[in-house]
């Protein structure tokens, strides 16, 4: 897959919402700590998912995968080979302190934008708890063990540098804290660390700053399922919103995702969105524009400016800065779509104000980043005239099913 073209054509149907990455993440990780036979599923063939599975393994980890199933079958903890984490985030953010904390000599490396993404903080951090680093950014090699102590980080960078060290400090000796010196952004991917880590026996205490994480403790086996994914069904929900009639099941209402705040903002534009116990259905109704506080839910933002284009009145998506260090720099690769399908949206550092009334179609460009090439697919089912995606293959990041289940619903698309 290179190029796609899509025809415009409102969604209709019932669909299975796909496992979540986020939760996946989660799950392998406290699976392969366990150190125990037990399973994970259902997993997606994305590359996010091939990159902390094939790090796990270059760590020592032994597993197998059987369809959408992971067995994982004990670890041995030996660095065997670079840990390349592909362009995943996640993954190097995640697996990093691990490493540190089980002592393992380890080479990173990463793709795409990874190398320039935030890392100092957390570089920082676990320098100052006994961690070496060969360079002050990827590619680079680290030596020492982490320690146990008081761990300072700003809330407002990436919430991931916090999740790898709730991964992390558990296996240390002695106990830890982490303390946040700027509000937390994007709280919902912490709680589901959280989560994770309360299903595997691991002890964590909130306090009025952050965490305390006793040291010593050891990660429970047992079965894992993964739960349906918040982010990316918003993609279809924003599509039943700007003109379709689409029902998923499989999303859980309780969800620590933050991206379930989808269902709300979906409302708030006018849509017709309901849910039951087995079923979240959204159907068309007339749209108009919102304000929209992109803090806690960045990875909405490309989806919910292509539903703001089809909405009446503006729309401003604020607390945004964040999305310049994504896959893309998102603010200007999602304004450059929408005025690249004949939209109009004013651009600032923090913020796009986004002029509903509708899109025209035309040739945009994916920007290897796999929310820009769906949120333009989706746009392309309400357009007047056919778009044309460059750079279609970014979905295999984190929905490798995602044209698949285009065509499930009525979309209409072909590959160039």
């Amino acid at each position: 897959m290179s190029d796609v073209r899509i025809l415009p054509h409102a969604p209709r149907g019932k669909l299975a919402a796909p496992p979540s990455k986020s939760a996946a993440h989660r799950a392998l990780i406290c699976a392969a700590l366990s150190a125990m036979p037990c399973r994970v599923f259902p997993v997606a063939a994305s590359s996010d998912m091939r990159a902390t599975l094939r790090v796990l393994r270059a760590m020592g980890v032994n597993w197998t995968q059987e369809e959408n199933t992971v067995v994982f079958e004990g670890a041995s903890w030996q660095a065997r080979e670079p840990f390349d984490c592909l362009e995943s985030g996640s993954t190097l953010r995640f697996l990093l302190p691990v490493a540190a904390a089980l002592g393992l000599p380890a080479a990173f490396t990463g793709g795409g934008r990874l190398p320039e993404r935030p890392l100092g903080a957390l570089m920082e951090q676990m320098r100052a708890h006994g961690v070496a680093f060969s360079d002050g950014r990827l590619p680079f090699s680290i030596s020492g063990r982490l320690a146990a102590g008081r761990y300072t980080l700003p809330g407002d960078v990436s919430s991931q540098f916090i999740s790898g060290l709730l991964f992390a400090l558990p296996l240390v000796e002695g106990d830890s804290e982490i303390v946040l010196t700027s509000p937390l952004q994007s709280a919902g991917y912490v709680d589901m660390t959280l989560e994770a880590l309360a299903q595997s026996g691991i002890r964590v205490s909130r306090t009025e700053s952050g965490w305390q994480v006793p040291g010593g403790q050891a990660y429970r086996s047992g079965e894992r399922t993964v739960e349906a994914d918040w982010s990316n069904a918003a993609f279809w929900l924003c599509a039943g919103a700007a003109g379709g009639d689409v029902r998923l099941t499989g999303l859980r209402d309780g969800s620590a995702q933050g991206d379930r705040a989808v269902f709300d903002l979906i409302g708030q534009f006018g849509a017709q969105i309901s849910r039951d116990a087995n079923v979240t259905r959204c159907a068309h109704a007339p749209l108009h524009g919102i304000r929209i506080d992109a803090g806690p839910i960045p990875d909405l933002v490309p989806i919910l400016a292509v539903t703001a284009a089809f909405a009446q009145g503006d729309t401003e998506i604020y607390n945004a800065g964040r999305l310049r260090i994504k896959e893309s720099d998102r603010l200007s690769t999602v304004a450059a779509l929408l005025r690249d399908l004949g939209g109009s949206v004013d651009e600032y550092p923090d913020r796009l104000t986004i002029h509903g009334g509708g899109l025209r179609g035309g040739t945009a460009d994916g920007a290897n980043d796999h929310r820009v090439v769906m949120s333009a697919a989706i746009a392309g089912m309400f357009c007047r005239e056919p778009v044309l995606i460059r750079g279609a293959e970014a979905v295999h990041k984190s929905y490798p099913d995602f044209f698949e289940d285009f065509k499930k619903l009525g979309g209409l698309c072909d590959v160039i």
